[in-house]
């Protein structure tokens, strides 16, 4: 089955979806680079409830662990055109899928408000809580104009379309903890039938109030430890987490064609349901082996090529063994005895972010892929007794590592479950063009050359503080990344930025006089390397006709009457 439908690689000809774009806003990792780092030095976001988080006290002192936002009541509303009065009646999930949606389009290079110029771009998020409904009657407030559209969990996505013009397919999907992978399936299936062509993808959750929390944990799910003990003997329940992460999908081909960057490729993907079970919520190992083996089958992928799996891995003493034995059936034992699969979970690093959490399992794999190493799993010592991992061929990536075999293609699973049974697992691989391959001589022999040109550096905001604060960003960016091409830092500016009102030009001959100017357009001081400018909101024009008695009435009647260009360039005008 390996590669009967695809290249030389094995890939799905004409199927394979490409990851061209992410963003993700979680515990102590406000963007994926930071994510990858919280990942790769093996630590957790897990912490006390923040101050004022929760308005009532919760019933017991173990529901106060998880992995929170900083700051989740702030939002630049002005940056979307939105009110305050309406930013305020907006649940805080629509807020953060608005800021993910901007910065996962950025990171693809993709200018954000040439979107609304045409074209089939489809949203797709997962949701599942509704906290501020319940802050909002808490509150005594009156309804009003924005409360309907800001409290219903369908706008969610819908927000997001509106804001960017989108004219794709626009939904929240909600099936449990596998919400967002959900998504993730469905938004595959429209970019293969053509709906759209360009998806955004991924899914939020926010622990806003103490109810959900307590909610969940006397349904028993969490862990009385605040951790995550995933195939653990602990094993006994999950965190909560919270934040968010989303991905911009595009067909492989037309990503390839357009000079993407790939950070890895949907190879397939497949979606069920556990059916009759000894009770609703108790998940089946007969469904997710059929999960498994139909995600492979569509993926043209066999078993034994898949090198790692992201575990849902909640930690829990039911779903842990179901979940181990039908990998188990269906990926350890296509392998070579002795050659375990390596599993793990970044529950155990930032929380079950429960209707995110599939997402956050994908943007995890699409990191290692791109970084080609494996991150290590936390909390793991011994496994649990229940889950024979030397019978089963798997083993928890417990420390930071490469994949098994890097000669081979990177090939790993990413599987979500949720509570009501339905299940998903996705199929991710490496793009066939490594990133960096192409281009490598001409910048060496550029470097070679040894000058550098004056380069223009583009930075914008929608106000003077948000200039200042993005001149700032990019400052501390040259500081932590000093290798950068400064042609390539003002080519991504210039082309992949969208260019709002309130501007500025730096002009840079390399990365440390860049410094300089942009730590002056930061302090609002003047700089002999920068100009400055606001520009008018619509682009209004106007015209003078000066008089000075030169004019009569119906002067340009005769004109238009034999010359029709001039006749639809005066109806233009006029």
């Amino acid at each position: 089955m390996n590669g009967e439908r695809g290249d030389e690689k094995g890939l799905p000809a004409g199927e394979a979806i490409a990851v061209v774009g992410l963003s993700c806003r979680l515990p102590q990792a406000a963007d994926p680079e930071s994510f990858w780092r919280l990942l790769r030095a093996g630590t957790d976001a897990i912490t006390e409830v923040p101050e004022g988080r929760w308005s009532s006290a919760t019933p017991t002192g173990r529901t106060r662990r998880g992995g929170f936002l900083d700051h989740v009541d702030r939002f630049d509303a002005g940056f979307f055109r939105i009110s305050p009065r309406e930013a305020t009646a907006m649940d805080p999930q629509q807020r953060l899928t608005l800021e993910l949606g901007w910065e996962a389009l950025e990171d693809a290079g993709i200018v954000p408000t040439d979107l609304a110029a045409g074209g089939r771009v489809g949203v797709f998020m997962g949701a599942i809580w509704d906290d501020y409904v319940t802050l909002f009657h808490r509150s005594a407030t009156e309804a009003g104009e924005h409360t309907l559209t800001g409290l219903s969990r369908s706008i969610i996505a819908n927000r997001l379309s509106y804001a960017l013009g989108l004219r794709g397919p626009s939904m929240v999907v909600d099936t449990g903890q596998s919400s967002s992978l959900v998504a993730v399936h469905l938004a595959c299936q429209s970019l293969r039938r053509g709906e759209a062509e360009l998806a955004l993808v991924g899914g939020v959750n926010l622990n806003l109030v103490a109810e959900s929390t307590v909610t969940t944990e006397e349904f028993g799910a969490l862990s009385p430890d605040g951790r995550c003990f995933t195939f653990d003997a602990r094993a006994n329940g999950y965190v909560r987490g919270e934040g968010g992460g989303m991905v911009i999908l595009k067909p492989l081909a037309a990503a390839l064609a357009d000079g993407d960057r790939v950070y890895c490729v949907v190879r397939g993907s497949a979606l069920n349901n556990d059916g009759p079970s000894t009770a609703m919520t108790v998940p089946t190992t007969a469904g997710q082996e059929d999960v498994l083996r139909r995600a492979c089958a569509d993926a043209a992928v066999h078993p034994s090529d898949v090198q790692y799996v992201e575990l849902h891995g909640t930690g829990t003493k039911v779903g842990d063994p179901v979940e181990a034995a039908a990998l188990g059936a269906v990926l350890g034992a296509a392998r070579e005895p002795g050659s375990p699969l390596p599993v793990g979970s970044a529950k155990t690093n930032v929380g079950h972010l429960e209707a995110g959490a599939g997402i956050v399992g994908l943007i995890k794999t699409a990191l290692a892929i791109e970084h080609r190493e494996l991150p290590p799993s936390l909390n793991f010592e011994r496994p649990n007794p229940d889950i024979p991992l030397d019978a089963l061929n798997l083993r928890v990536q417990s420390d930071l590592g490469p994949w098994p075999d890097d000669l081979r293609p990177l090939i790993a699973g990413v599987s979500s479950f949720g509570m009501g049974g339905t299940n998903c697992h996705v199929v991710l691989g490496e793009s066939p063009v490594r990133a960096g391959t192409a281009g490598e001589s001409e910048s060496e022999s550029e470097s070679d050359q040894g000058s550098t040109p004056v380069l223009p550096w583009l930075v914008s905001g929608r106000t003077e503080a948000g200039l200042r604060a993005q001149a700032e960003r990019l400052r501390s960016f040259l500081e932590a990344e000093p290798g950068l091409r400064p042609v390539d830092v003002a080519y991504s500016l210039a082309t992949t930025r969208a260019a709002l009102e309130y501007r500025a030009v730096v002009a840079s001959d390399g990365a440390e006089s860049a410094r300089a100017a942009l730590a002056a357009v930061s302090a609002g001081q003047p700089s002999a390397s920068v100009a400055r400018g606001t520009v008018a909101r619509g682009g209004l024009s106007a015209f003078l006709f000066s008089g000075q008695g030169s004019q009569r009435l119906g002067m340009g009647r005769e004109l238009a009457g034999v010359f029709p260009v001039f006749a639809a360039a005066l109806d233009a005008v006029c």
